[in-house]
């Protein structure tokens, strides 16, 4: 028999004869069987580019049990017949929007069933997996007998990121299948394992390359392909007393990283082990009643639309990519790790700088960031290394299609490196600014082709934030724009579109915040007590720690030109914070700002419990300042602004977005708090013209 994934293998030459089509009655799924008898079930969900557990694609799944019952196999067979994977999950979109814990439980019990009936199929079952097996799609995999992966396959349990854990049997299937410890661990964190790492723990029981997945198959319809892991390894880990150890420690840690007060998920998981870890039936009928309850908690539901803003942007990259070389001016700490995740995705990249020793220390940065996200694998970190081209002379500017300035934010400066560079690219070349405030119609003073002029602002760290806003100007040329978004893409990222206006979306409505925090401390608040108020609320990290990572020379600049440019009701920055910079104090990158830092963190004294009502003063001037963003058309759309808040600068996601926060406290709240605290505090908290237009 032809290997069943058509469309998979059409692209590697691996496969001939016909594609055959869905089974009767199916949209979804294709049942044939081989000449030995084995019933290969393939599923590649139509209208889609990636294979969801859709509530449609379930109940064809329970056809597939019906003939399989009514004919018994010698064996069954799951397959993805999608290029990129082999399940991604759940369907999201149908979780949006739910109200009724009961329906909810009803239809979790209905979809129980369905892998309930896989994983009591007296035949071997058995999953090949390829590209991803993720979330729901791990959890059918769980089901079956076997699990077969070929290489560079990747697993994991996301569900945590959106409020939830898994539903679908797994909590229990893979904490009896694997250790418990490790398996818990995973779904608690929502990382993604490879493939390697997938075989160590037992999830998996045979890794082999595309062409040997029939001898694998064979081996494992025969009862010769040895299983991984049956069973927990060490039943002294599954009793309760050890469970009650181990669970009190996982809630230690689960705090540090989502605390309770904000995330349920982690613990509600905790709860169901600790509590049921040792009956597999026990704990598969309580995890149906603690999947529902969640799904209904506004976490759950923010984070669900955190998931489509994702998606919203990705949306707004595009598909056609005609970059494939760029060049970027400044190995600072911005351009230089610019430069290594472009080399690192794919790009040429060649870079410059006026000296020679800020390029090398790029290149040792980039060696150890390409170490740490290679997963072991020393030809990515070779190829990226050799894309990676150190060019003191700016030669590469002639032959790169995209030119990245990421100089020191002085528009002198700018345009000095413009002038010089402009005349040296190639024709059609887009010259791109990774300026973080200064407008575009500034900087494009003296080009002679100031319509391929686009804003590509990056944040730090580089690697880590996944937004880079994409800027427009009135005399930007749209191919560009559009360029730019699909370069921003092409290399991972999520572009967010704004018109050109000082600070853009992000910096305008993050230094009222920041601002907001340096008052705070002028009145006497202690600077880990000002962070504690705003890591209370949900944020990543205080604003003064934040103003430490971001560089207090460039936060002073910033504020100073967003309060010339807006005639904003902020007072001047304090002297001590302009002494501490004129002094060299710049915060992390020198080693010493408001905190000081060492191995890369700020050391922080005990402080007394802050007051929660001050967590207005830091968040409603970002709210507000929202408002305004939308108003003046900087973005015309409250999503793309919410979206570029929490991916650019971690804005509490349970909480959906600075607009959609507002929205949910309730406008007319947030107008009074706002109002108060300008009675109180002055000008600066005047409620902006912008919300009536959100009633």
């Amino acid at each position: 028999m032809q290997d069943p994934v058509w469309t998979y293998l059409e692209d590697r030459n691996l496969t001939l004869g016909p594609r055959p089509v869905p089974s009767e009655g199916m949209r979804h799924w294709t049942l044939t069987r081989d000449a030995q008898g084995v019933a290969w079930a393939v599923l590649d969900k139509q209208g889609s580019g990636a294979n969801t557990l859709a509530q449609e694609v379930l109940e064809e799944f329970a056809q597939i049990l019906d003939r399989i019952d009514q004919r018994a196999p010698k064996a069954l067979v799951i397959r993805s017949g999608k290029r990129e994977g082999f399940l991604a999950g759940a369907d999201i979109g149908e979780f949006r929007g739910v109200t009724d814990e009961a329906a909810i439980r009803k239809r979790i019990e209905q979809a129980h069933a369905v892998v309930d009936r896989l994983a009591a199929l007296t035949i071997p079952t058995i999953a090949v997996m390829h590209g991803y097996a993720m979330g729901g799609g791990l959890e059918i995999a769980l089901a079956c007998t076997q699990r077969i992966a070929v290489e560079g396959t990747r697993f994991g349990f996301p569900e945590v990121q959106i409020g939830l854990h898994p539903g679908l049997g797994g909590t229990a299937r893979f904490t009896h299948i694997c250790d418990p410890i490790a398996a818990m661990s995973l779904m608690l964190t929502g990382k993604t394992i490879h493939d390697r790492q997938a075989k160590a723990m037992g999830l998996i029981d045979a890794l082999v390359p595309e062409r040997h997945v029939q001898a694998a198959v064979d081996a494992a319809v025969a009862g010769s392909l040895p299983q991984a892991r049956q069973g927990v390894l060490d039943k002294a880990k599954d009793s309760a007393p050890a469970r009650r150890i181990a669970a009190r420690q996982m809630r230690t840690e689960a705090e540090q990283q989502a605390p309770s007060a904000h995330y349920p998920a982690p613990y509600a998981l905790i709860d169901l082990w600790e509590e049921h870890g040792g009956d597999l039936d026990a704990m598969k009928r309580a995890e149906i009643a603690s999947f529902a309850k969640l799904m209904l908690t506004d976490t759950a539901q923010n984070l669900i639309r955190v998931f489509f803003l994702r998606q919203t942007l990705k949306d707004l990259a595009g598909k056609t990519d005609a970059i494939r070389h760029v060049h970027v001016i400044g190995a600072g700490a911005m351009g230089g790790d610019i430069a290594a995740w472009c080399a690192w995705k794919g790009l040429r990249t060649s870079l410059s700088d006026v000296k020679p020793e800020p390029i090398g220390g790029a290149q040792a940065r980039a060696a150890k960031l390409y170490e740490k996200i290679a997963h072991g694998d020393r030809l990515q970190v070779r190829d990226a290394l050799d894309r990676l081209i150190p060019d003191p002379d700016g030669l590469g500017i002639a032959q790169a299609d995209l030119v990245i300035e990421a100089a020191p934010e002085k528009a002198d400066l700018k345009r000095t490196l413009y002038a010089e560079a402009e005349p040296r690219m190639k024709q059609g070349a887009i010259l791109a600014t990774n300026t973080s405030s200064i407008p575009l119609p500034e900087l494009r003073e003296g080009l002679a082709r100031p319509e391929r002029l686009v804003g590509i602002h990056f944040f730090n760290p580089v690697s880590r934030l996944d937004l880079v806003e994409v800027i427009a100007h009135d005399r930007l040329a749209p191919e560009v724009e559009a360029a730019a978004r699909t370069f921003v893409g092409r290399i991972g990222k999520l572009p967010a579109p704004a018109r050109s206006a000082p600070g853009f979306i992000v910096n305008r409505i993050l230094t009222p915040y920041l601002a907001e925090a340096l008052i705070l401390m002028d009145e006497g608040l202690a600077p880990e007590t000002i962070d504690r108020v705003a890591t209370g609320f949900g944020m990543p990290m205080g604003p003064l720690e934040l103003a430490d990572q971001v560089g207090l020379d460039v936060a002073l600049d910033v504020a100073a030109m967003l309060k010339r440019e807006l005639g904003w009701a902020l007072p001047d920055a304090p002297q001590w914070l302009a002494d501490k910079v004129a002094a060299g104090d710049r915060g992390r990158k020198t080693g010493k700002g408001i905190y000081v830092w060492r191995d890369g963190k700020p050391v922080k004294s005990n402080s007394p419990d802050p007051d929660p009502e001050l967590a207005d003063r830091l968040i409603l001037p970002m709210v507000n300042t929202a408002v305004a963003v939308l108003r003046e058309n900087v973005s015309d759309d409250p999503d793309v602004i919410d979206a570029a808040m929490i991916f650019g600068t971690g804005f509490a996601p349970f909480r959906g977005g600075p607009i959609h926060y507002a929205q949910q406290r309730g406008i007319d709240d947030v107008l009074a708090a706002l109002s108060a605290l300008e009675h109180e505090h002055g000008a600066r908290f005047a409620p902006d013209a912008g919300w009536e237009a959100l009633r």
